[in-house]
């Protein structure tokens, strides 16, 4: 059963096609107006004919009513002139007429077949009644009916009563030939109608299908020519939103591929250096004891090096993969701040460098408390590693009403002014001298900047070269969610 739906729907696939779509529109707004103006015309033709058909009888009948109350025919139904005058009447209408006298007798009928009875009838008492014409018309039976009454020699009210029937066959007949013709018409015009929506709707949705072609053509570098499809204003923005997409994809793709260009980098490094000292002790018989040694420390250097990379991407891939659903929590940013200096003095120590802490107390803030210290991890670690002897590391910290401002400044090496552009970038050194005697992977500031901009924060560096370093982050203190 499921592969015959799925035969009718793909069948039925064209019904969402936007040019089917634009031609049936036309062809409705062509073929319908055609059709209702053909019958709205048939219509008042039918209404037109039958009042004037019905004028006309009424008149002609008043006028033969006079006559046979002037040949005082209701008293003399024999009178041959009179009769004569009702049959051409009744032959030229295609009807029936009956005379109905004052006893409500028939006295004539010109069908012949209800002469001598006694007909009492709405229509005849009324028309007596009031002396004037009464019409009406018959739509199951096709034809009017007219009472018209017969007055006296001497006037007053009416003797009798002149009940007609009028076909109405000639009015239908002229109808139907009407009709003919107009659906000859509407064929003739639903014809080019049909030829006209084909071919306006192929043009309407040619700038579509130039779009459609234009993204199959491109290839897989991205494009370099912009083509414009200028025919509406919708293509134009289509191309520029998509060249805008275009532009992105292509800058994601040459930072994915420097991306993994920089990895495969930094990877292979500790791995050739790892194999290099292992092919040296391979390569040498009777070595000392103290060169196994060396040799090892050096090995095991990079293997904790190649560890501290890989443990770096991983955090950058999870906060990759987790931005926009962080474990937001409220948190005491000065305890926060505290482990993390507590857990870098040693390293400080280390280095012979001095931290020192100004921070406003009593500072809460929504955050993500993980992503948050590894952020102020790398800012402060930095700090400490490209500092100098005797030097010094200052955190300050406050907040107003809205965010917190952690600023973290020392007195290390500085950052020459045409880099700090680029030292958020993955695997970015300011200064490859640096690589070999200061650990480091160079995601230290991508994963911070990357936590700050989770928070909806904003990070900011300022450096002098020689004379140190200063960075300024800045958090909401209240985690401003969005709608998905």
């Amino acid at each position: 059963m499921k592969p015959v739906i799925s035969f009718l729907l793909e069948q039925l696939k064209f019904l969402k096609s936007l040019r089917f779509r634009i031609f049936m529109l036309l062809m409705l707004a062509g073929a319908i107006p055609c059709i209702i103006v053909s019958e709205s015309t048939i219509v008042n033709y039918r209404i037109r004919a039958l009042s004037l058909k019905t004028t006309e009888a009424v008149n002609q009948c008043r006028i033969l009513a006079n006559h046979l109350a002037t040949a005082n025919y209701l008293d003399n139904p024999h009178n041959e002139i009179s009769n004569s005058e009702i049959e051409q009447l009744s032959s030229f209408y295609d009807g029936r007429i009956m005379i109905v006298n004052e006893s409500f007798k028939v006295i004539y009928d010109s069908y012949g077949l209800a002469v001598g009875r006694t007909m009492i009838s709405k229509e005849v008492i009324d028309c007596r009644r009031s002396g004037s014409s009464e019409t009406a018309y018959d739509k199951k039976g096709r034809y009017i009916e007219l009472s018209t009454p017969i007055m006296g020699i001497e006037g007053g009210s009416a003797k009798g009563v002149m009940f007609a029937s009028i076909s109405t066959d000639s009015v239908l007949v002229s109808m139907d030939i009407l009709r003919r013709k107009a659906w000859i018409i509407i064929i003739t015009a639903s014809i080019l109608i049909f030829f006209g929506a084909m071919i306006l709707a192929r043009m309407l949705v040619m700038p579509f299908e130039r779009i459609a072609n234009t993204i199959a053509s491109i290839e897989q570098d991205f494009g370099t020519e912009q083509v414009s499809i200028p025919d509406y204003t919708e293509t134009e923005s289509i191309m520029e939103a998509f060249y805008k997409l275009m532009s992105r994809m292509k800058s994601l793709d040459e930072s994915r591929q420097e991306f993994v260009s920089n990895v495969s980098h930094e990877l292979k490094t500790p791995l050739a250096s790892m194999k290099v000292l292992a092919d040296s002790i391979r390569g040498e018989d009777n070595v000392p004891i103290e060169t196994y040694r060396e040799f090892m420390d050096g090995i095991t250097e990079e293997v904790d090096r190649e560890n501290e990379i890989i443990t770096d991407l991983l955090s950058l891939v999870k906060m990759d993969k987790t931005a926009g659903v962080p474990n937001v929590e409220s948190t005491d940013i000065n305890g926060l701040l505290d482990e993390v200096i507590n857990r870098l003095k040693p390293l400080a120590e280390q280095k012979e460098v001095s931290i020192f802490c100004d921070a406003q107390p009593g500072i809460a803030a929504e955050v993500d408390r993980t992503k948050l210290s590894l952020a102020l991890t790398n800012l402060i670690e930095n700090g400490i590693k490209y500092n100098v002897p005797e030097g010094w590391v200052k955190v300050e910290l406050e907040a107003d009403h809205q965010f917190f401002t952690l600023t973290v400044s020392d007195s290390g090496i500085g950052i020459p002014e045409e880099a700090l552009d680029h030292i958020y970038e993955r695997f970015y050194r300011v200064d490859e001298s640096h690589s070999n005697t200061i650990d480091g992977t160079g995601l230290g500031l991508a994963i911070t900047r990357t936590a700050v901009l989770l928070h909806r924060g904003a990070i900011r560096a300022s450096s002098e070269e020689g004379k140190g370093t200063s960075f300024i982050v800045r958090i909401p203190l209240k985690y401003a969610y969005t709608l998905s």
